[in-house]
């Protein structure tokens, strides 16, 4: 429980801030009711909580989980699933602002939940991360969803990260200052602070490159160290930028499951219909410049390439779309298949074109 501390002054959400809140919600509302199915327990670990409130009335991080899961459609058939939310939040202003907002979501959402179980702390992630999986002795993590969103660079050290998602189906949707890292990698002043981010000295690779290339190098490294380092084979980045242009921040999802890449690849895409994983400050609000449906024009082709002569089935299709492409399988049937179908570039062994039930078989150029 945060004791007694200072007036806090609430910040205002910029719209980057109020896209990294949609991709959370949209994808929360799948994870909770997959991994229910088969977990009687699940954990949901924001380590930088904040408040729970901006200064325009919105909902934080915490709010938004938790409110996911009490509306869910699905809530009926999670009841036997223990759902276990850990709000931690250094600063003790902000923790007892969030405090106060739980204890009135509770209130007007009686009864609560006995399946849903909250703690707030008030420390800093590391010594609580330490504490927690310290406290476990032999024991293993509940599968876990960690939201780990600092300020700056300091807070988040890559060993430390490494051991919370070490566990099975461990996922972890983490913040990356890009913008600060390119800017300071190379000038040795804050050289410890980038070597735990990273765990490695490799960033310093970034000191003789320029623009986009030192951008991309320090990008990548990033990603290959949570590759290697936490061993996640699946990860895909998000990037936000400001009203100016100015590239603030990555997010970088991290999952074991080829399913939970789809669902969260089908988040980044309603967030950008583009598809280039962005997300920009100065089009917020602009969806007209989007065209309404997804060009799939590049995903055809690739399936063309790949699976030349090939005859697979429509979910040895889906997995490769999902694994190995930017688009998701909701890209597949509709959108990609059924107009190359049309266009006589595929054939299946479906008497009804345009089906692509389960075990559909596609045949590409080159198999009878």
């Amino acid at each position: 429980m945060a004791g007694k501390g200072k007036a806090l002054e609430l910040r205002e959400r910029p719209p980057h801030t109020e896209a990294k809140h949609k991709l959370l919600q949209s994808y929360l509302g799948a994870w909770f009711p997959i991994l229910s199915k088969r977990n009687g327990r699940l954990l949901y670990y924001d380590a930088f909580a904040g408040p729970g409130r901006y200064s325009g009335g919105e909902d934080g991080s915490p709010i938004i989980a938790l409110k996911t899961l009490i509306t869910h459609n699905h809530a009926e058939p999670m009841a036997d699933t223990e759902f276990l939310f850990l709000f931690n939040e250094q600063d003790k202003a902000c923790a007892e602002h969030l405090e106060s907002l739980l204890d009135e979501l509770k209130a007007a959402n009686q009864p609560w939940p006995k399946n849903m179980k909250i703690g707030v702390t008030n420390t800093n992630f590391v010594d609580l991360t330490t504490e927690v999986l310290d406290g476990l002795g032999e024991a293993t993590l509940a599968p876990t969803f960690a939201f780990v969103d600092p300020v700056g660079i300091k807070h988040t050290p890559m060993s430390v990260i490494q051991r919370l998602t070490s566990y099975p189906k461990g996922e972890l949707l983490v913040y990356f200052a890009h913008d600060t890292v390119v800017r300071w990698c190379g000038a040795g002043n804050i050289d410890q602070a980038l070597t735990d981010l990273f765990g490695t000295e490799d960033y310093k690779g970034a000191a003789g490159l320029n623009g986009s290339k030192r951008s991309q190098f320090i990008h990548d490294l990033y990603k290959h160290q949570l590759h290697t380092v936490c061993d996640f084979p699946y990860i895909q980045s998000f990037a936000m930028y400001d009203d100016r242009g100015k590239r603030l921040y990555d997010l970088y999802y991290c999952t074991r499951a080829s399913i939970g890449l789809d669902r969260m690849k089908q988040a980044m895409w309603k967030i950008a219909p583009s598809g280039d994983f962005s997300f920009r400050d100065r089009f917020a609000g602009m969806d007209v410049i989007f065209g309404a449906e997804v060009d799939t024009t590049p995903l055809r082709k690739h399936l063309l390439e790949h699976f030349n002569g090939k005859a697979e089935t429509i979910e040895e299709i889906i997995e490769h779309v999902i694994v190995a492409t930017p688009f998701a399988s909701n890209h597949v049937k509709r959108a990609t298949l059924q107009v190359m179908q049309r266009e006589g570039l595929i054939t299946t062994n479906q008497v009804r074109r345009g089906s692509f039930k389960d075990g559909t078989v596609v045949s590409f150029p080159g198999v009878p």
